[in-house]
């Protein structure tokens, strides 16, 4: 599968440091552990939001993304709303094998670039 996409993933990368993960995980056998760990280790500012966790990747934990739900969509939705609010984020990033059209056009509509359907790591990794 390749990202599908409104911004290059590589220009991201290189433009930004700062990543929030949501739904990073406190178990180092999983993805949503070693990712943010991987992208630590590489020179980037992990803020991983998780509601059941005080502290990943030697992170402290945020609870949610003003109180964001799981939801593709609502997590868009919340993104824009985030937005409007802070003037961040720059862009929205969802990981490998998530991707969807109402989000999509959530963000479009709102002007804010996406990335969808693409691993941190494996971006990373080449550029």
């Amino acid at each position: 599968m390749t990202p599908s996409a409104t911004i290059s993933p590589h220009e991201v990368l290189r433009k930004y440091k700062t990543i929030a993960v949501v739904g990073a995980s406190k178990n180092p056998a999983k993805d949503a552990y070693t990712v943010p760990q991987f992208m630590k280790d590489h020179g980037y500012k992990i803020i991983p939001v998780n509601p059941t966790a005080d502290e990943i990747v030697g992170e402290k934990v945020y609870p949610s993304l003003m109180d964001l739900p799981a939801e593709l969509p609502q997590v868009a939705q919340q993104v824009v709303d985030f937005h409007r609010k802070y003037g961040r984020p720059f862009v929205f990033w969802a990981q490998l094998g998530l991707e969807n059209e109402e989000a999509k056009q959530i963000l479009a509509k709102n002007k804010i670039p996406y990335i969808m359907n693409a691993c941190l790591r494996i971006v990373q990794r080449s550029l």
